[in-house]
């Protein structure tokens, strides 16, 4: 099947169905551009193994291809039983290691094609589904994981989540009948309203949402395509600020391109959210661009509209006017590491996960110290936006030997880190990642240490600073709106973006250019040391960043523009 435009292949797909079941019955190890597409629905992205590239060359081979799957877990909630069946799926399909992502999901890597349907399938026994984990639709919506008990604002935030999950989810039966029922696909979906929200076509781009409380914006919110807010007082939710257009993705010397944070749209009251939610996903879907992927996000499709039209059609396309937004914007985070009390006596504890991989490595028995937990406790578990995990519902009495096992395992409860690696995030990257330009997720440790000694040797060990870094300028871990952003220009080398701050309410500048692994320290350094000498008091790093701004930085930095 020759390459046809996504559009077209979504439009031909039958809703989703394409040709994957018989490319999943051939014994060819990958699949066809096109349905490489529409597996991206069902929550799988074939990829290759780039470190075998070059020696695969030699020998006159072929990619090497492998398959990522993630799984979809609103509001990042899990089940004991659950983790220990994706625990077990590493081993049993996937490369022996799983990773917490920053959408508080996991994904597996390395799975190979023939292991892929009984891999869903065996998912999905566990009730853990993957479908719309990517894709042009509405992706794992994030919440504040916080286990708050006999709060009902903390309750009502976590059961928004879960409706909108369910009620933004595909309808098209193609997801049961290709990777659960295994059974015959009947020939053509035809004279039946299967996608009443996405229709054939599906939205133009991917589509992000979270939820959260002003008081703590631990999930990025304004980094999404919609931020639902709480407004809440006195315990009891009056409404949510819907803001809209957040998107961390751009393309390097495309100036067509760009991060965005989420501007305001309207207010809602609790009974309106869900139809409001849908408004605007419905107007991306009518409005959105379809002839260009790269200007196909949602922020674009408002700066193209204007803020006001855009906010007028969402009032039409709900049916009635719906007010401002009430004033009140971010103004507290919380990353949720270490121990806090939940409300019913009960405790629950913020484990740092590096880079959330899952794996027993160097660092420590990070997966087996997990399992041991889980097996032994059975405690639900909660992922964070910061790619950690909570353990919930624990005792008082079970809390010392939790914590001696965290201990003895590597990890404890990031009591020992400095503030630097407790915010770090990075991507995947390389091997896996085909977008990747440079390293990320196996960089991060040297480059943390990089950052850290320059901030040692200027007494700035624990200043509080976000550090986040990418392979590529698709921004996956949101390096656009944190104090300190690398990413990847090309191998080896990096753009270093400084201004954004750790509530995610402002976007950072581009202050350097393919800067090697090796001079990253000494370009910090000047910005740092003036950051030392002149900032006000309380005043973060990326907010003196965007004060000074970069041409102020460069020139006490000695570096030319």
């Amino acid at each position: 099947m020759s390459k046809q435009s996504v559009e077209v292949i979504k439009e031909e797909s039958n809703y989703l169905l394409g040709t994957l079941p018989e490319q999943l019955a051939s014994d060819v190890d990958h699949f066809d551009d096109d349905a490489k597409q529409l597996l991206k629905f069902h929550g799988v992205y074939q990829q290759e193994d780039r470190d075998s590239r070059k020696e695969r060359k030699k020998q006159n081979l072929g990619p090497a291809f492998i398959m990522m799957v993630r799984s979809k877990l609103p509001g990042g909630k899990l089940t004991p039983e659950q983790w220990l069946a994706h625990d077990e799926l590493c081993d049993k399909y996937a490369n022996g290691t799983f990773r917490l992502t920053s959408r508080q999901s996991i994904q597996f890597h390395g799975i190979i094609k023939r292991n892929l349907r009984q891999h869903i399938k065996e998912m999905n026994e566990a009730l853990i589904s993957t479908l719309a984990a990517c894709g042009d639709v509405e992706r794992n919506i994030m919440c504040c994981p916080a286990p708050v008990k006999n709060n009902p604002v903390y309750d009502e935030i976590q059961a928004l989540t879960d409706r909108l999950a369910e009620h933004l989810a595909p309808r098209t039966p193609a997801y049961h009948e290709i990777w659960i029922n295994g059974e015959k696909q009947i020939a053509h979906y035809s004279g039946e309203v299967i996608e009443p929200i996405y229709g054939k076509h599906y939205l133009p781009r991917k589509f992000k949402t979270a939820v959260a409380l002003p008081e703590d914006n631990c999930v990025d919110a304004l980094a999404n395509d919609l931020a639902i807010i709480a407004k809440h007082s006195n315990g009891k939710i009056e409404g949510y600020n819907i803001y809209a257009g957040g998107g961390m993705g751009m393309t390097h010397g495309m100036e067509k391109t760009y991060p965005r944070l989420a501007t305001p749209v309207c207010f809602a009251t609790p009974e309106q959210v869900v139809d409001v939610s849908v408004a605007v996903i419905k107007v991306q879907r009518d409005y959105g661009n379809r002839e260009d992927r790269r200007n196909a996000r949602l922020k674009y499709t408002i700066d193209r509209l204007g803020q006001e039209k855009f906010n007028s059609l969402v009032s039409e396309y709900f049916g009635a006017p719906l007010p401002p937004v009430t004033g009140e914007g971010v103004f507290g985070y919380d990353n949720h590491l270490g121990w806090h009390e939940q409300g019913d006596g009960k405790w629950f504890v913020g484990v740092h996960i590096h880079s959330g991989r899952v794996a027993d490595n160097e660092r420590g028995r990070i997966r087996s110290g997990l399992r041991e937990i889980v097996q032994k406790f059975r405690l639900p578990i909660r992922l964070t936006a910061q790619q950690n995990l909570l353990f919930c519902d624990i005792d008082p009495s079970q809390k010392q030997e939790i914590e001696s096992m965290l201990d003895k395992n590597g990890m404890g409860t990031a009591r020992h880190l400095t503030n630097l690696y407790k915010d770090s995030l990075a991507c995947v990257a390389m091997p896996t990642c085909g977008l990747a330009l440079a390293e990320s997720e196996r960089a991060l440790s040297d480059i943390l240490g990089i950052v850290q000694s320059e901030l040692s040797q200027l007494g700035l060990a624990d200043e509080d600073i976000v550090f986040r870094m990418t392979g590529c300028p698709n921004g996956c871990v949101r390096p656009f709106n944190s104090d300190i952003g690398l990413v990847g220009r090309s191998p080896g080398k990096y753009v270093i973006f400084l201004g954004g701050n750790k509530l995610g309410t402002e976007l950072s500048f581009q202050y350097r250019d393919l800067v090697p692994v090796s001079e990253i320290g000494s370009t910090l350094r000047g910005p740092l040391l003036y950051f030392k000498e002149n900032r006000r008091d309380g005043e973060r790093f990326g907010d003196f960043c965007r004060r000074i701004g970069k041409e102020k930085l460069l020139e006490v930095s000695a570096v030319p523009a």
